[in-house]
């Protein structure tokens, strides 16, 4: 008597769906652009952790001066603190402008005037990360301002 053959079943051919699949993938455009970016990017972060490292060292070291009874001292040392705070001041503008280069990096929009919609040419985003806007429109923008008054 014979035995009736049993079918082995087989899993269902799994589509790959894990990191070494993405990796064999071809990269799409916004993944090349990020690509294109890091060492940007990578320098970006390492100045916001710099700048906010000086930060918390500076302005309280200023602040533990002694008031001295001499009025041009204490004019002069109200000048520095005034000057340094306009300093951190513009610190915090430029962290912010940083935060905002590095959300663009990760979304994919960086490198791309927001004033034209062109691409930003990368000498340009080397020389200044932050930048948002091609040099033409930035030099409409800086005459408009001129004319303004601002």
């Amino acid at each position: 008597m014979m035995k009736p053959k049993t079918v082995k079943k087989t899993a269902p051919a799994k589509t790959p769906t894990t990191a070494s699949a993405k990796s064999t993938a071809k990269p799409t455009q916004e993944t090349r652009k990020r690509g294109k970016y890091e060492a940007v990017r990578q320098d970006l972060l390492n100045q916001r952790r710099a700048l906010l490292k000086e930060a918390g060292i500076s302005l309280p070291e200023r602040q533990d001066q002694i008031i001295s009874p001499d009025t041009t001292d204490q004019a002069q040392a109200e000048m520095d603190r005034n000057f340094l705070l306009r300093l951190k001041e513009r610190e915090q503008k430029l962290i912010k402008k940083i935060d905002q280069a590095v959300e663009r990096i990760d979304i994919g929009t960086f490198g791309i005037c927001r004033g034209c919609g062109n691409e930003i040419p990368l000498p340009r985003l080397k020389a200044r990360p932050v930048a948002d806007l091609c040099i033409e429109c930035k030099t409409r923008q800086e005459q408009d301002e001129l004319i303004r008054g601002k």
